[in-house]
């Protein structure tokens, strides 16, 4: 996921995002927990796009 993507897209649309980033976080914990899966470079992945949707919330919501 890239930055200008995010920047384009409104509040609304990156707590989305963001709520969807953590259900997929969530998945992929208990699918390496439970061995059902060995790609665990996924899980750090989506782990630095959530806090990239964090960081252009914040900062949005500063701006206003």
């Amino acid at each position: 996921m890239k930055v200008s993507e995010l920047r384009s897209k409104s509040v609304e649309e990156m707590q989305g995002e963001l709520h969807s980033l953590l259900k997929a976080q969530f998945s992929l914990r208990m699918q390496i927990a439970t061995q059902q899966s060995t790609k665990t470079d996924q899980l750090k992945k989506v782990r630095r796009d959530i806090a990239r949707v964090r960081t252009l919330i914040t900062e949005k919501a500063s701006q206003a």
